[in-house]
């Protein structure tokens, strides 16, 4: 299916609960506070577009295709990315909740998480090489089977990843966040 272009055009304030965004493919676009939720986005394709201060909880991403995507602000709860099409997949986010929502089995490689608060997020068997955790929140966040290698969690906190579970191979960790690595050990850690 060919679906029409939308190039470098602006949404603002628009309610998508209301009147559904149109199936599309959209090129350089910017989507400045803007209301998906629960609504239906499958299939649609977002290149080079970016989203600020836009809700996106519990959004059907099924075969939607993000390439180069930033999301700034925006509320992602209960997405489950693993359903969109995974070919050039590529995205940033900062300063977002994504609260609840899954990259099970995605190869995101590169991506930067910068200040997101990102509670019971699902990583499982996810190839998250070089991926950045600047300064993110991963509290009850899943990490198993994953291929965490060379992944920078330096600044995240309330981690909680077992090394025998997940290829951390180069992994960046600090001392303030290390004991996320050992209670799997249940080993108790005093100052």
């Amino acid at each position: 299916m060919i679906l029409p272009l939308t190039d470098q055009e602006d949404f603002n304030n628009q309610d998508f609960t209301l009147v559904p965004l149109q199936k599309a493919e959209y090129s350089d676009c910017i989507f400045t506070n803007c209301n998906f939720e629960n609504s239906d986005l499958s299939n649609n394709s977002f290149l080079e577009c970016t989203f600020i201060d836009c809700n996106f909880s519990n959004v059907n991403v099924m075969h939607t295709t993000f390439n180069t995507i930033i999301f700034k602000s925006c509320k992602i709860v209960g997405v489950l990315f693993q359903n969109c099409n995974t070919f050039l997949l590529s995205f940033k986010f900062t300063d977002c909740t994504l609260n609840l929502s899954s990259f099970y089995q995605l190869k995101i490689q590169h991506t930067t998480f910068s200040n997101c608060i990102m509670h019971q997020v699902d990583f499982t068997e996810t190839d998250a090489n070089h991926v950045i955790f600047k300064d993110c929140d991963l509290k009850q966040s899943i990490f198993q089977q994953s291929n965490l290698q060379s992944a920078d969690f330096y600044s995240a906190y309330n981690l909680s990843i077992n090394p025998s579970e997940n290829k951390i191979k180069q992994a960046k960790f600090s001392k303030q966040n290390i004991s996320g690595l050992l209670e799997a050990y249940n080993i108790r850690i005093s100052d």
